[in-house]
């Protein structure tokens, strides 16, 4: 991964408010491209616009689901990259409203991919699907051969998604490729119903977390620099025909509890003898969830460079010194990245 390669390249960014597409598009401006974001609600405590990486990239109004607009932006700024992120990423707003769900993750991949497709200068493509894909499966962890088998709202959503943009790549020859990651944390996450973000809010104003399941379903965390490494590395290596329409699992090969998470971040904070809240409410959600890595590693050298406990401290100084400063003011509304 070079800065040479991103110089002068045009990206189209789309979900650019969230934990990942800001970092991805602070990536990227950093190393030269000229990006495009499509942003659907502005977010002003978001990561993009708290780094200033707002003010340095095309800002595209308007909603995934609009395909006049899609056109527009991917033909007018003579797109040559495209990083679909756009998602509503809750499982508990999927479940209450899942046609909004199905709207946003699935119908706005294909009109996406259909942009792409009739585009003239689009030649790399990097979609955003999830380990939740691969739904409840009693071998574990995910290997990217495994059947997307999503059962509720969510998890059908990302396996329509996956497989949309895989069948763009096999039938029309689409240079994409799909990245399946594990749980995602980092500075900038302001769905505060999300384990890490939540428990570190809580932490830091010194009152007990709460764990909305019964603190034992597993899942892999991965620090947020680390996949935007990896989304970069796939991205690059799309010159090669032989990845198009393959997907890539992104993850530590390190799966914790959601319990483990909690009393880890408690640790390290300033409360040590916090006791989480297990509320035990959570439904519709999958036991285990964990991915193999191995094909990142072998296929484009990616591996993830922080440890856990490192990535979270990190994690815990960037919420400290944002609550320090937002707390001033009213409070951050939760939001999603469509």
């Amino acid at each position: 991964m070079g800065e040479s390669f991103w110089q002068g390249k045009r990206v189209f960014v789309t979900g650019c408010t969230g934990i990942l597409g800001s970092w991805l598009t602070a990536a990227l401006v950093e190393s030269g491209a000229n990006v495009i974001g499509l942003i659907r609600d502005r977010v002003p405590h978001s990561y993009l616009f708290q780094s200033g990486t707002a003010a340095r990239i095309v800002q595209v109004d308007g909603d995934i689901t609009d395909y006049a607009l899609l056109e527009r932006a991917v033909n007018e700024y003579e797109i040559d990259t495209v990083f679909h992120l756009a998602a509503q990423p809750l499982v508990r707003v999927a479940n209450r409203m899942p046609i909004g769900t199905f709207e946003t993750n699935v119908r706005g991949t294909w009109l996406l991919m259909e942009a792409c497709r009739l585009s003239k200068t689009v030649s790399r493509i990097v979609v955003a699907s999830s380990d939740k894909a691969y739904g409840d499966h009693d071998v574990l962890p995910y290997t990217e051969d495994a059947p997307l088998q999503g059962r509720h709202p969510y998890d059908v959503s990302k396996s329509c998604a996956d497989l949309i943009a895989r069948a763009f790549a096999a039938t029309y020859d689409l240079p994409v490729a799909v990245t399946r990651c594990g749980n995602i944390y980092g500075g900038g996450d302001l769905n505060w119903d999300r384990i890490v973000p939540g428990t570190m809010r809580s932490v830091l104003r010194g009152e007990p977390p709460v764990i909305r399941s019964d603190g034992s379903p597993v899942r892999d965390y991965l620090y947020v620099d680390d996949i935007v490494e990896g989304y970069l590395r796939l991205a690059e290596r799309l010159d090669d025909a032989s990845l198009h329409g393959q997907a890539f699992n992104f993850g530590m090969d390190d799966p914790k509890t959601a319990l483990d998470m909690v009393e880890r971040i408690i640790a390290i904070s300033d409360y040590p003898g916090l006791k989480p809240v297990i509320l035990s409410h959570a439904s519709h959600e999958i036991q285990k969830q964990y991915l193999a890595s191995e094909k990142a590693r072998r296929v484009l050298g990616w591996q993830p460079r922080h440890a856990l406990d490192e990535g979270l401290r990190r994690t815990l100084a960037w919420y400290r010194a944002y609550l320090a400063e937002v707390e001033k003011v009213p409070e951050a509304l939760e939001t999603s990245t469509a």
